[in-house]
C-alpha cells in the first residue's frame, strides 16, 4: 500500500473534527431583550392536568381563562389567583374563549357540546349541540356578540347562532380533524381553520355554499393557526415550524422559522408595550412548544428576539391586552404567569392615565447615578471598571481542599488515609498520618485496611521508610503494621513480596549506617592522632 492511500484510509477511520470557535457570555442586551425578560415567570398554580387552552378578557381587568381537565378557571390577572371555577362539564374542556365585551365566556369540550356562561355566575347559558366528536376550537369573532365559529374531530367546521342555538352553516373541506382556528381583525364574517390534514382553510360566512375561499398546505398537522394584527398575514404552527403566509397575495409563504426541536403548540401576538423607543408599540409572534422553549419571533425582520427555557413541556401561551401580563401553560398543569415589573414610584396621575390608555405604568424607571453615599454604590457587579480615585481591593482566592482534607474534615479517617495512598505524594501521605496519630486513629485505620489497601501501605513504607525525613514516622508505624496484620501477610504473598523488599531496604540501610559510622570513627581516630603529633 502506498503512503498516500494509508493516510486517506487513517482519515476516513479517523474523521477529525474541526476546532470549536470560542464563544464569549459577555452580549450586550438589546432594549427589547430587557423587556421580554422583565416579565419575571413565576408558578402560581398547579392545576388537574395539562393546560389545554388559554384566553385574555379583551376588557380590563382582563382576566385569564385557562381549560383543564373538566374545568375552566378564571384568574385576576392583577393578582394571578383563582377568581371562579366552572366545572359543569362532562368531560374535558377545551378552547375557552371571551366575547368581545368580556361579559360571556364560551367553551368547548371533548364531550362534543359547546357551552357559553356568565363568568360571574359560572351557570351555562347555552349549550350548542351539533358536533359527532370532541371539539377542539371555539372562537368568538372579533366585535359580533350573536355568532360563533367552531370545529373539532369530526373534520367539520360550525357557525353558530349563539341566541337561538341554531346551527347556522356546516361548512365542509378538512378531511382530518379540526384543531385550531382565528377570526380576520379586518372582517366579522372571515376566519381561519387549521387541520391534521396540513391545510389551512380560510372561510368566508357570506359564500359559505361555495366552500373554503383559499386553502394554504402548511406541511405537517396543524396545532395552531392566528391571525397577525394588519389582517392580510397569518402565522401557522405545525411540527417544529412556525410559518408565515401572505392571503391577501394568494397564500404565499413568506417566512418559514424552525427554532423549535419538538412539536410547536399554540401561538398567540404580543405587543411590546413601551410608550417610546426603537421598539415602541410593535408586535411579535409568541410560540411554544413541547422542548420546552417559548420563543418571540420579530416578523417585521423575519429574527429571533428572545428564547426562554420552562422546565416541562408547554402546551399553551397567551398575552395581555395591556401588554402587562404573560401566561403559559404546561403540560404537567403548572400555570407559569410573568407580570412585567413596573415603576412603582410614579405619580399617581401617571398610574391613572395609564388605565385609561390601556397600558398601566410600564415606563421604565431612570437609571441613578452611582455616588458613593448609595448604598448601591457598595454592591457594585464585578464588570464595573474602577475609576481613578477609587482604591481596588483583591479578594482573597479561596483554598481548594485536596480529597483527603476533605474526608478528615468529615471525620472519615480511613477513607482519608487511603485517598492519599492513591495519591502518592508523600508529604501528604505523612502528614495525614501524624493527623491521624494526633486523633489516635492511625492504628486502628491499619486494622481496618483491606488487603489491597494494605498493600498500598506496605508499597509505600518499604519506598520511603529509609528516607531520614520520614524514617522517624514510618519505622515505627512498619513495625506496628508487621505486628497486627501478620496473619494477612502471611496469607498473600503480594503482601509477602512486600515485606521482603522492606526487609532488605531496611538491612541495606543498617550496613550503610554501620559503614558511614566506621568511617566516621576512622576519621576521629586520625584527627586525634594529627593532634598528638
Amino acid at each position: 500500500m502506498a503512503v498516500d492511500d494509508r493516510s486517506e484510509a487513517i482519515v476516513k477511520t479517523f474523521a477529525v473534527k474541526p476546532k470549536l470557535k470560542p464563544t464569549t457570555n459577555k452580549s450586550t442586551p438589546t432594549p427589547e431583550s430587557k423587556y421580554w425578560k422583565s416579565f419575571k415567570p413565576k408558578q402560581t398554580q398547579t392545576l388537574v392536568s395539562s393546560v389545554t387552552s388559554l384566553s385574555f378578557s379583551p376588557t380590563a381587568p382582563h382576566d385569564i381563562a385557562a381549560t383543564h381537565s373538566a374545568t375552566v378557571t378564571i384568574f385576576s390577572s392583577q393578582t394571578l389567583e383563582p377568581k371562579s371555577t366552572i366545572s359543569s362539564f362532562k368531560d374535558t374542556a377545551t378552547s375557552a374563549c371571551f366575547r368581545s365585551d368580556g361579559q360571556l365566556i364560551a367553551a368547548g369540550s371533548y364531550s362534543g357540546q359547546i357551552q357559553v356562561f356568565d363568568p360571574k355566575k359560572r351557570s351555562a347559558l347555552r349549550r350548542l349541540r351539533g358536533h359527532s366528536r370532541p371539539v377542539h376550537f371555539v372562537s368568538y369573532p372579533r366585535v359580533d356578540k350573536l355568532h360563533l365559529y367552531s370545529g373539532g374531530d369530526d373534520a367539520v367546521v360550525k357557525y353558530w347562532d349563539v341566541s337561538s342555538e341554531i346551527l347556522i352553516h356546516n361548512l365542509i373541506g378538512h378531511k382530518d380533524y379540526v384543531r385550531c382556528g382565528d377570526g380576520s381583525p379586518a372582517s366579522d364574517d372571515m376566519f381561519i381553520t387549521g387541520s391534521y390534514d396540513h391545510t389551512v382553510r380560510v372561510w368566508d360566512v357570506r359564500v359559505s355554499n361555495q366552500g373554503a375561499m383559499m386553502n394554504i398546505n402548511h406541511g405537517a398537522p396543524v396545532e395552531d393557526v392566528i391571525y397577525l394584527p394588519s389582517g392580510g398575514l397569518i402565522a401557522t404552527a405545525g411540527g417544529n415550524n412556525v410559518k408565515i403566509w401572505d392571503v391577501i397575495g394568494g397564500g404565499k409563504l413568506l417566512h418559514s422559522m424552525e427554532s423549535h426541536n419538538k412539536t410547536v403548540t399554540s401561538l398567540c401576538v404580543g405587543k411590546i408595550g413601551k410608550d417610546s423607543g426603537e421598539f415602541s408599540n410593535q408586535y411579535r409572534i409568541l410560540s411554544v412548544s413541547l422542548d420546552g422553549y417559548m420563543k418571540v419571533f420579530d416578523y417585521s425582520t423575519l429574527k429571533i428576539t428572545s428564547s426562554i427555557r420552562y422546565p416541562s413541556s408547554l402546551m399553551s401561551v397567551a398575552f395581555s391586552p395591556d401588554c402587562t401580563t404573560r401566561v403559559i401553560g404546561a403540560s404537567n398543569g403548572i400555570l407559569y404567569a410573568g407580570k412585567r415589573k413596573t415603576d412603582e414610584n410614579l405619580g399617581s396621575v401617571k398610574s391613572e392615565w395609564g388605565k385609561y390608555v390601556g397600558f398601566g405604568a410600564i415606563d421604565e424607571p431612570e437609571k441613578r447615578v452611582l455616588r458613593p453615599s448609595y448604598f448601591r454604590y457598595f454592591h457594585r457587579g464585578q464588570n464595573e471598571k474602577p475609576s481613578k480615585g477609587d482604591y481596588l481591593i483583591m479578594r482573597p482566592k479561596k483554598v481548594k481542599l485536596a480529597e483527603h482534607d476533605k474526608l478528615l474534615k468529615k471525620f472519615h479517617h480511613k477513607e482519608a488515609l487511603v485517598s492519599a495512598l492513591r495519591a502518592k505524594n508523600p508529604e501528604n501521605i505523612v502528614a495525614v498520618m501524624e493527623e491521624l496519630v494526633s486523633r489516635k486513629k492511625l492504628l486502628m485505620c491499619v486494622s481496618n485496611l483491606g488487603m489491597e489497601e494494605l498493600g498500598l501501605l506496605l508499597s509505600f513504607l518499604q519506598r520511603y521508610s529509609t528516607m531520614p525525613r520520614y524514617a522517624g514516622v514510618l519505622i515505627a508505624l512498619a513495625k506496628k503494621v508487621v505486628e497486627n496484620r501478620s496473619d494477612d501477610i502471611s496469607g498473600s504473598e503480594e503482601l509477602k513480596g512486600h515485606i521482603r523488599n522492606l526487609k532488605r531496604s531496611i538491612m541495606e540501610e543498617i550496613r550503610i549506617q554501620q559503614s558511614l559510622q566506621e568511617i566516621q570513627g576512622t576519621r576521629a581516630q586520625l584527627h586525634q592522632e594529627d593532634t598528638k603529633l
